[in-house]
């Protein structure tokens, strides 16, 4: 079946199976990978490496933040310009994203470098803690240009319908990783070093894979320099939708960094306790995000040929499923929560704050997917203004005063509970808008322009 039947004529669970599942497998890889980075950091006994990792984490995140600056950006352009018959401008969108992200990587890296003390004393990095963190940084920084070429083509290869090479490229960075961090982290007994080397190298990885792709002129896009162009607007389209994506991955740095801050004053175990609860949390959030991103590329297709009816077909499906996986992904691990904390690190302390976490955690876990299936309609549609509210809510506006509001009335035991407050606001924000969005865009067959407002 090739792309354009797949968007356009498909049976509407098939075309979103098949956009969805190899954006599914991505994730669930992802998700193994940081669970092991944070396992094997685990298998040195040592909690404070543990908390190092979980303090630099949201640091590392701003990477791939403004990777899909230009990967989400770029792929919801793509798409709206396939759907269009644009070929020519999509090949100029693809160009434009690779050499926007390899100069902002390297921008980025000196900054880090340059900024690295400030930075550390940022995400309150203790004592006991600070050598590890600026280790894993600074390692990190250097592999940064990597880390957003390999976000940004990840979401890119999607754009054009690739969902299946977007795949096999994270599949490999990934695995590399994975394979490497029990040889760096304990056979060579690197540490926090050796899982920061093993992120590098996965990346580099991951990299070559795309470029090898194209090179094989196995795409129909171009990273051809003759080909990159900011003119007629492209800039523009990737960014106003880029921003709202990438700022959904700083906005979360930065509550996280909030979020160790809150935590830190009762101590170092804590901050280690909310890591491994996070990464644990990470089954139900990315899954679900790998399902929604997968279908925005249908999203923006049918948007940008006006199909609205298939549209609300794909919205309305993708919705059910999140609802089914969530609720099965958050029985699943309410019920082992106390084992994942354990295959951890099996230390008393942060077993026991940490199991109460997961519990906190996961009381959105059901319907959490509504949120991103409402961030990436809205995102494949081009609605900048709309999904940048979305991100800001649920990570920032009501998020982060969550967290000083609870902590102030009910101490660590109020943070924990932080989250998922913000995210049942965010949601019944989300599901509005975007019903308000597809509503009208079906019954008057003309594009709503909300992003204008």
């Amino acid at each position: 079946m090739n792309n354009k039947e797949l968007f356009e004529n498909a049976p509407v669970g098939k075309a979103v199976a098949k956009m969805a599942i190899p954006t599914i497998i991505t994730m669930l890889v992802v998700v193994i990978y940081n669970m092991a980075d944070t396992f094997f950091i685990g298998q040195t006994g040592d909690a404070m490496q543990v908390a190092a990792v979980s303090l630099a984490t949201p640091v590392f995140m701003v990477f791939m933040a403004l990777g899909n600056l230009f990967g989400i950006g770029g792929s919801s352009a793509i798409s709206r310009a396939l759907g269009s018959k644009s070929l020519e401008r999509a090949k100029k969108i693809c160009s434009f994203c690779c050499y926007g992200s390899l100069g902002l990587g390297i921008i980025i890296f000196v900054c880090y470098l340059g900024g690295m003390n400030m930075i550390l004393k940022l995400i309150g990095a203790t004592e006991n803690t600070i050598g590890f963190a600026r280790e894993y940084l600074t390692i990190i920084a250097v592999g940064g240009p990597f880390i957003m070429f390999a976000t940004a083509f990840g979401n890119i290869l999607r754009g054009e319908g690739a969902a299946k090479e977007s795949m096999i490229g994270n599949m490999i960075g990934t695995l590399t990783n994975i394979v490497l961090d029990p040889i760096m982290i304990l056979g060579l007994g690197m540490g926090v070093s050796g899982a920061a080397w093993a992120t590098v190298i996965g990346n580099v990885a991951a990299s070559a894979f795309y470029v090898v792709f194209f090179l094989r002129k196995k795409s129909i896009l171009s990273i051809s320099p003759k080909e990159f162009s900011m003119k007629g607007g492209i800039a523009t389209d990737v960014i106003k939708i880029g921003i709202p994506a990438s700022l959904n991955n700083i906005l979360m740095s930065v509550s996280n960094i909030v979020l160790n801050n809150a935590l830190i004053q009762y101590g170092d175990t804590p901050v280690a306790a909310m890591g491994v609860a996070l990464k644990t949390n990470m089954l139900v959030v990315l899954l679900q995000i790998g399902l929604c991103a997968g279908i925005q590329p249908l999203i923006g297709y049918n948007y940008g040929a006006k199909n609205y009816k298939r549209l609300n077909s794909i919205f309305k499906f993708t919705g059910i499923c999140a609802i089914v996986m969530g609720t099965i992904l958050t029985v699943v691990i309410f019920f082992t929560k106390a084992f994942i904390i354990k295959a951890f690190i099996n230390d008393a302390e942060v077993v026991r704050i940490g199991t109460q976490m997961v519990i906190a955690l996961q009381i959105s876990g059901p319907i959490i997917g509504l949120l991103f299936l409402s961030i990436n309609t809205l995102q494949g549609m081009g609605k900048a203004i709309p999904s940048l509210i979305l991100t800001v809510c649920r990570q920032g506006i009501m998020f982060i005063p969550m967290i000083y509001i609870l902590n102030a009335l009910f101490k660590m035991d109020g943070v924990i509970y932080a989250q998922s407050v913000a995210d049942y606001g965010s949601i019944i924000l989300g599901i509005v808008i975007c019903l308000i969005i597809l509503k009208k865009a079906e019954s008057t067959g003309k594009p709503l322009y909300l992003n204008r407002m």
